[in-house]
């Protein structure tokens, strides 16, 4: 009786858990989808400013949170992967201007989904490989999802220039300020081919996915090693929203050393869009609460099945039609294989 009572109240925990993990990985995608819409038509220059307005709105939530849990000890370490997030987002500007957004953002979740749910499946960078009770089905989701990114390659894209869309004119006080930086500021992008500019933007696309994905391999770690006696990180905490603020102020510090680098390459004469900073304080909200929902998914359904859920003309259609079944299969097929 009493052995029934245990294996109910485990089902009705794990049930719970669940729910929670996929509801918390529900909120991230429709975030993450949502978060660069409010900055969507200003102009953002050549991305720096933005990134770093960005990383302070993430920075304050962080704080919030912060908070809420009572201040829980900051570990160092986890500020390494938000440096490595950091660096991947410096990327996001270029990414833009030379495949587009929709283009770039399928194509940096694809392998970011991908380099996070390998390093967790096989414990990489020193953390523990996750076990999952039916790993057929989390191959064949991550193969699927590596089979969209594929497809997402070949979709065609076409990328509106600054200077023929009336949305991104900037106000008259900048143009006579920053003419000279803004035109400096295109010239490159204008300067290369439709291929360059494909193969440019695909392969810093690659590299944002990549860091995107290790980012939280340093929480994992510290996680992992806290159920050693013997490591210096004995005792840590084994819930993944108490990383938040080590977390995001590794963001905020990195992205604060590379905009000041930025500003003296420049001579102190940064491309400043005023405009944008209201959309990119809103953006970066938007972002942080997807991210803390995504580290409570990490904590109630693992990396190894977060990760490829919340990170997943005529023939540009059919192909983007293609390739979002493929990656909501690969989605479904991994998060099963965990129940």
């Amino acid at each position: 009786m009493i052995i029934g009572k245990v294996y109910n109240n485990f089902n009705i925990s794990n049930g719970t858990d669940l729910a929670i993990g996929f509801t918390s990985s529900a909120v991230a995608v429709l975030l993450f989808g949502t978060n660069f819409v409010p900055v969507k038509k200003y102009d953002t220059g050549d991305g720096m400013f933005f990134q770093w307005i960005l990383c302070a709105s993430i920075w304050i939530v962080s704080l919030v949170v912060n908070l809420i849990q009572n201040c829980p000890r900051f570990w160092p370490l986890a500020m390494v992967g938000g440096f490595v997030w950091a660096t991947g987002n410096v990327t996001v500007v270029p990414i833009v201007k030379t495949i587009g957004l929709a283009l770039g953002l399928l194509i940096w979740a694809s392998f970011n989904l991908l380099t996070g749910w390998a390093s967790s499946r096989f414990g990489w960078f020193g953390i523990d490989p996750e076990e999952v009770s039916r790993p057929v089905l989390n191959y064949i989701g991550a193969g699927l999802s590596l089979l969209s990114a594929v497809i997402f390659l070949f979709i065609k894209t076409e990328v509106q220039s600054s200077s023929a869309s009336l949305e991104r004119t900037p106000l008259l006080r900048e143009t006579s300020v920053n003419a000279s930086e803004e035109i400096s500021d295109e010239s490159w992008v204008s300067r290369l081919s439709p291929a360059k500019k494909r193969l440019i933007g695909c392969s810093l696309a690659v590299v944002a996915g990549v860091l995107y994905g290790s980012s939280f391999v340093p929480v994992l770690y510290i996680k992992d090693h806290g159920r050693r006696n013997e490591t210096i990180y004995a005792g840590a905490s084994q819930f993944d929203l108490d990383y938040v603020f080590a977390h995001f102020s590794g963001i905020f510090l990195t992205s604060t050393i590379y905009f000041l680098i930025y500003c003296a390459v420049r001579k102190n004469k940064p491309i400043v869009y005023p405009q944008a900073i209201l959309p990119g304080f809103v953006s970066g909200v938007l972002w942080a609460i997807a991210n803390c929902c995504w580290f409570i998914a990490n904590n109630y359904l693992s990396a190894v099945v977060s990760f490829p859920i919340i990170t997943a003309g005529l023939k540009n259609y059919m192909l983007l039609s293609v390739a979002f079944c493929i990656i909501l299969a690969g989605s479904l097929s991994t998060a099963f294989s965990k129940v």
